[in-house]
């Protein structure tokens, strides 16, 4: 019996294409989905010019590749997860890099944003061929062992998203058009961070008028659940209540003049930059948050 040696001479010319993806943001979110993208075989271009020694090492240990703005271009989609406020700044970039290009990628945008910002922002690109799918991420950056977060495109016709998903995203697409994605976002993070928001502010209440010790015995006994919830989120909210400013404005601009619940959302933002400039700053009301948040709980 003779075995042969010689291999196939079409397994060498056959190969599998993983796709190139490129994102603008590189935060914890950013880069830890880039992080689940190249740990499934992409390659994840970014963009750091003007970004902080902080951001650039973030980046790098992510696995990311740097470039110039014109060569996100040679990826197959283009995301955008970056602070609200920053959203339409990087729809202007990507469009005008995109400008003339024959077939250019499409743009996925999935920051925290209203729908009628997310209309905004695709209106920069009439005329451009740029296809443009709004998106939304519910949940924590990725992380090893998990499926999470979870990220739900609307007006994703083509399945353009399908990329995303097979490099380890869990993807949901929405039925609706173009900003039902954003809406969504809006409802979730209005329940979600809108509550943390309270808590702060109630919390903080309690610090200035003495009635911390109580509040924590109460919300111990009466309200376990809650008690636990606040224990890890608003810490958790420290470093990221500067970002939680323009969310909470969208979500005021996403109810409307209209509902009272409005002034709710504006006050939510002006929460949240105060504890942001606290955070930066002298870090008292962090300090005295920590404290009622540390009290044992006290049995009656």
């Amino acid at each position: 019996m003779v075995t042969s040696n010689i291999s196939n001479p079409m397994s060498s010319l056959i190969e599998v294409h993983m796709p190139n993806f490129a994102i603008i943001g590189s935060g914890a979110m950013g880069s830890a989905v880039a992080k689940r993208l190249i740990d499934h075989g992409a390659t994840v271009l970014t963009y750091l010019e003007g970004r902080s020694e902080r951001t650039i090492a973030r980046a790098k240990a992510a696995g990311m590749v740097p470039v110039d703005r014109q060569e996100l271009t040679k990826a197959e989609l283009i995301l955008s997860i970056i602070p609200p406020s920053e959203a339409i700044k990087v729809a202007d970039l990507v469009a005008d890099i995109s400008s003339g290009m024959p077939a250019p990628p499409p743009f996925v945008d999935l920051n925290a944003i209203a729908p009628k910002t997310m209309q905004a922002l695709a209106a920069r690109f009439e005329g451009s061929g740029v296809e443009v799918l709004d998106g939304a991420i519910i949940g924590g950056p990725p992380v090893p062992g998990t499926s999470g977060p979870t990220i739900y495109i609307s007006g994703d016709t083509a399945e353009r998203s399908r990329l995303l998903e097979d490099c380890g995203l869990q993807i949901r697409r929405l039925d609706g058009p173009l900003g039902a994605a954003s809406a969504l976002k809006m409802c979730y993070a209005g329940i979600n961070k809108g509550f943390i928001g309270l808590s702060t502010a109630m919390l903080l209440a309690a610090s200035r008028s003495g009635a911390a010790e109580s509040l924590k015995a109460e919300l111990s006994q009466s309200l376990p659940d809650v008690d636990r919830k606040l224990s890890r989120s608003i810490p958790d909210m420290y470093p990221k209540a500067y970002r939680w400013v323009a969310e909470m404005q969208e979500i005021a601009d996403f109810l409307g003049e209209d509902d009272p619940a409005t002034t709710i959302f504006r006050g939510m933002a002006d929460v949240f930059a105060r504890m942001a400039d606290d955070v930066e700053g002298s870090r008292v009301l962090v300090g005295q948050l920590d404290e009622i948040l540390a009290r044992p709980d006290i049995d009656r």
